[in-house]
This record gives structure tokens, sequence and C-alpha cells, in this order.
């Protein structure tokens, strides 16, 4: 039987990345496939109230399953910076290489790099709300790295690599992850129901 979730998002990436970690019988349909060309407001104060206002929004206007993310990179020497404020973390432009600009700007002459990356996924299936969340640790570069995946993929190395997630494919950052780690949390779920 197939199971057809919205996922809340107009971030094409994010959208090919989740949808190649799913099995064949979930299918995913964007914002724009259900005519929501609404920018929906992120005004929680953490990564879990930004995924359910989400999931709410679409639920609440569209009454449909679905589910929504919201990621963070945290760096420890920057008390949890940029934290919620990840994607427009150098302004309301929400410009990836602004927001890596100034965070490397941030860290110099800062010699602890220690950072992780948690995503949270709020799931709005049958009228209840799951929330499922993981991180990767890992470390912040002097420089950046790689052309794959987006974000601040080009100067994370996560723990136990030698790479940046920009170094590497699609298929060998959906393993590792922490939103392919928050995803499968997602999956094991839906397999159950």
């Amino acid at each position: 039987m197939t199971t057809t979730l919205v996922f809340a998002s107009q971030n094409v990436n994010k959208i090919k990345e989740i949808q190649a970690l799913l099995p064949s019988h979930i299918l995913i349909k964007s914002l724009a496939d259900i005519d929501c060309l609404v920018d929906i407001p992120e005004t929680g104060n953490t990564l879990e109230e930004n995924a359910v206002l989400k999931a709410n929004y679409v639920t609440q206007h569209y009454g449909l399953n679905c589910f929504a993310d919201d990621s963070g990179l945290e760096v420890e020497a920057l008390h949890g910076e940029p934290g919620v404020f990840s994607a427009r973390y150098a302004g309301e432009q929400k410009n990836s290489e602004d927001n890596m600009n100034l965070l490397l700007q941030n860290l110099q002459n800062i010699s602890n790099r220690t950072a992780y990356f948690k995503t949270v996924i709020a799931l709005n299936y049958n009228g209840e709300q799951y929330l499922f969340n993981d991180v990767i640790n890992g470390e912040i570069t002097h420089e950046k790295i790689g052309t794959q995946g987006f974000g601040y993929d080009p100067i994370f190395i996560p723990e136990g690599y030698s790479q940046t997630f920009a170094e590497m494919s699609l298929e060998e950052k959906g393993k590792i992850s922490h939103r392919a780690l928050a995803t499968k949390q997602l999956i094991d779920f839906l397999k159950k129901i």
C-alpha cells in the first residue's frame, strides 16, 4: 500500500535528499505539489518548535498528513551558534556562502572547531504528532572544501571521516547525515503503521 505524505519544504535539495532515503511505497509531495507557495514562518526558538510550526501549518490549511524538518548547525566555541538561525545566520537573504563566510570569520583564531548538525522531524499522521531527531558530531574546517551538497556542507567534516559533506556523494552523505538518521527513525515508524 502506498503512503503519501507532504514534506513541508520548498528546499529542492532537501526534498531530493529525503526522497532518495525513502522506500518506494512512500511517496513525497512538496509544498509546490499541493500549491502551497507560502513561505511558512519559522518563528520558534528551537528546531523542534520550527518543525512543529511547519507541519501544523500544512495540516491545518490543507488537511493532509505531512512532515516537516528543521536542521541546524551548532558550534561549541560559539555557544551553539548559528543553531536555530542556521539558514539566516548572515541575514534574511538566507545565502549559504554568506553564512559560511560569517561562521569561518567568527571562528578565526579559535582552535576548538567542534560542532554538530541536528535535525528534528515533526510528523503529523492521522491526527497524531510524532517527533524524531538525531545529530552528527564533527568539526568546522578552516576553509570551504568540496562542491556537493548544500548549506554548511563545504565546511563540516563528520566525526570519523576526513572529507567534508560537500566532498561526499549524495549516497555517502545519505548514510551518515543528521537528516538521514532522523529520517531513518521516521521510516522505521512508518513501516509499523
